[in-house]
């Protein structure tokens, strides 16, 4: 694994997820394989579960960290080519990347839509300059239209709880008080596509996902019958893609309730977390035994751990091929 930015660095997923739920067993089975290097995880928004989950997973494997808030601890960055830097940025990306591809083996980088240029937001300006002028691997720790380590921990979580060989899991679209991105539903589209799942998709019309992220999925405007003999329920919100950015619904009616619970197969309920409360999901839903968003965001570590040996043993060959 050269890069972690999508599900298409990772050549078996399947496998990817029976090694992270064997370090869930053991943590520190490969604490050596980090020894003596570094990894930087620069933050250009606020984390809270992508920040920790990933220092502890890096801690692990025995990596080194350095972590930064882009923006707060740093210069602001400039990324566009020819730009006159004559206003509040004081650093290019060009200078900026490959210095710290000096100081690191691997770089986590989190990064978030403008929400307003849709061409700008889905090119990945940020982290595609970071791969270009780092020379280093780089770990998406969320992007503009993908968050590939939350979506592995999702089907982890999945592949842990599931009680038929091809669950019915469904995502669902639910209102919020403002404008938030496509990355998660992008990047859990994206992988419950390359899973051995039932996979359904529901939101008010004018909420459809782009559609190489769709995939093969169904797609349904009618979210009681999206649920009906679900395995787990997923919920999230996401503005609009085609009007780009736009909030076209915030109707209450969307909230997850025990009553379309209950048309479930005794569904599994998951977020990404954070969640608002009585908005995106009822009380009597998060605090239920069905709720597993904890042990979701617990599995963010294993995500985490599993990507990152990846890269450690790519960089570790690269070094001493005649260990292979």
């Amino acid at each position: 694994m050269q890069h972690f930015l999508s599900v298409k660095d990772a050549i078996d997923v399947q496998a990817l997820v029976k090694e992270a739920l064997l370090y869930k067993k053991a943590p520190y089975a490969d604490k050596h394989i980090g020894k003596n290097r570094t990894m930087g995880l620069l933050f250009f928004n606020s984390s809270l579960r992508t920040r920790l989950s990933t220092q502890r997973a890096a801690q692990n494997l025995g990596l080194e960290l350095i972590v930064m808030n882009v923006g707060q601890d740093g210069w602001g960055l400039e990324f566009e080519d020819g730009a006159i830097m004559n206003g509040n940025k004081a650093e290019h990306i060009k200078e900026a990347a490959p210095v710290v591809g000096q100081y690191c083996d691997i770089v986590g980088i989190r990064s978030f839509p403008g929400l307003v240029d849709r061409e700008e937001d889905y090119s990945e300006k940020v982290l595609n300059q970071f791969v270009k002028h780092t020379g280093r691997p780089i770990v998406s720790l969320e992007s503009a239209t993908r968050h590939p380590l939350q979506s592995l921990a999702d089907l982890i979580t999945i592949e842990e709880l599931k009680t038929k060989p091809r669950p019915k899991v469904v995502l669902t679209w639910a209102p919020h008080v403002k404008a938030l991105p496509q990355a998660v539903p992008n990047s859990f589209a994206e992988w419950m596509n390359a899973a051995d799942v039932d996979f359904v998709i529901t939101h008010p019309e004018g909420y459809e996902l782009a559609p190489e992220f769709v995939g093969n999925a169904k797609v349904t405007y009618n979210q009681k019958e999206a649920f009906e003999g679900a395995d787990f329920i997923y919920a999230k919100n996401w503005s609009s893609y085609n009007q780009y950015g736009q909030i076209l619904n915030q109707d209450p009616a969307w909230m997850v309730t025990m009553d379309k619970m209950k048309l479930t197969n005794n569904a599994k309920f998951m977020h990404c977390l954070p969640v608002r409360r009585n908005v995106v999901v009822e009380d009597a839903v998060l605090d239920s035994p069905n709720s597993v968003v904890v042990q979701q965001a617990g599995n963010r570590i294993w995500s985490a751990q599993v990507v990152l040996k990846q890269i450690l043993l790519k960089i570790i060959k690269e070094e001493s091929p005649y260990l292979f």
